[in-house]
């Protein structure tokens, strides 16, 4: 097993990203504890090879799901991989064992506000709400679920200071799982 960390990042638009983008600066000044994996770099046509992606998953105890929130799930290209990746005999059913154990963990970015995401704001729903079925997920492959790292407001003016606190601690967040 890999002592790094595996980030898999799912965005589709990486180069116009603010907050997705600075935080894989971020990740990359820390080659020896972080791999950084973009989805839709090696992807861009979305035909997984599904043996590659599951040996490589196979190698590392920590890994770390980083994407934008799109309509109040993960991008298209993340569902497909999930899809076509987990699959029966090896991430579940009876002898689907090889992410048991496996530390998981969430990096997302909100386009909205965070007070927009609570029992009494705009969605009526925290963002631990929209996380529940990635939560389950990594329950029901039997991996365990480590939390996640949050950056609300995307889609407004960030404040550099705030993007730039948010960076270091992402590296934070990961360092501890």
């Amino acid at each position: 097993m890999q002592n790094k960390k595996l980030v898999i990042v799912a965005h589709s638009n990486i180069k116009n990203s603010k907050v997705n983008k600075r935080w894989i600066e971020e990740l990359n000044k820390y080659p020896d504890e972080i791999v950084v994996y973009e989805l839709y770099s090696r992807y861009p046509n979305g035909e997984f090879d599904v043996k590659y992606e599951q040996t490589m998953l196979e190698k590392y105890d920590t890994i770390i799901f980083q994407f934008p929130i799109y309509w109040f799930n993960c991008p298209p290209l993340l569902k497909k991989w999930y899809d076509d990746v987990f699959t029966y005999g090896w991430a579940y059913g009876a002898s689907g064992n090889m992410l048991a154990n496996k530390k998981i963990g969430f990096a997302v970015s909100a386009g909205s506000k965070e007070v927009d995401f609570s029992e009494k704001g705009k969605y009526s729903a925290t963002l631990e709400n929209v996380l529940l079925p990635f939560k389950l997920t990594t329950l029901y492959v039997k991996a365990l679920y480590c939390s996640y790292f949050s950056f609300y407001g995307a889609e407004n003016e960030i404040n550099f200071t705030q993007l730039e606190s948010s960076a270091v601690e992402y590296i934070k967040f990961i360092r501890k799982i």
